[in-house]
């Protein structure tokens, strides 16, 4: 049984609740990611913020991003999968959230994330497509989903199925 552990990319940082939105952005350009986890002081999780987050909860809002912090778009329970969940587990918790990627935790800590792309290196192509069409299909989620992103889901799917190969990933798995 693949685990999420086996399935996660590890070096993932947490942006602290307390940080100013304009920082978090910074820090997700210099780290190349569109995503961070939350965490409190106390390192325990509090949310994922997303690029698309600052944009429309922030900016389009009219707030400001040097004043905002990543806490303040950290909405409900969050959402993870504990290091030792199932491959199938993982999927079923992201389809049923229509998220596009999960915190892995173990022991309390954040030790992953597991993205779409690294579903895709591990998925076979069935499966794959079934899981990018249902988190397609889903209303967005608080943190929303774009059009784009969308777009792009809907073109992995075709791709899957009509090639019986794997699906593009888009970005390389990190360590």
């Amino acid at each position: 049984m693949t685990t999420a552990k086996e399935i996660m990319h590890q070096g993932v940082e947490c942006v602290p609740a307390t940080e100013t939105l304009d920082r978090a952005a910074q820090m997700m350009r210099d780290m190349q990611v569109g995503s961070l986890p939350i965490c409190g002081t106390d390192n325990k999780l509090k949310g994922i913020l997303t690029d698309r987050d600052i944009v429309v909860k922030c900016v389009a809002a009219g707030k400001d991003p040097a004043k905002m912090t990543a806490g303040e778009l950290a909405q409900g329970k969050p959402v993870y999968v504990e290091s030792n969940a199932s491959e199938d587990e993982v999927v079923k918790l992201m389809e049923q959230h229509a998220i596009r990627r999960v915190p892995v935790m173990e022991n309390r800590k954040l030790v992953g994330m597991i993205s779409e792309a690294d579903l895709a290196q591990h998925l076979p192509d069935k499966k794959l497509a079934h899981f990018v069409s249902t988190i397609t299909k889903a209303p967005p989620t608080p943190s929303g989903r774009d059009k784009v992103s969308s777009s792009r889901a809907k073109a992995t799917t075709s791709s899957a199925k009509m090639s019986n190969a794997k699906a593009p990933t888009g970005r390389a798995k990190t360590k």
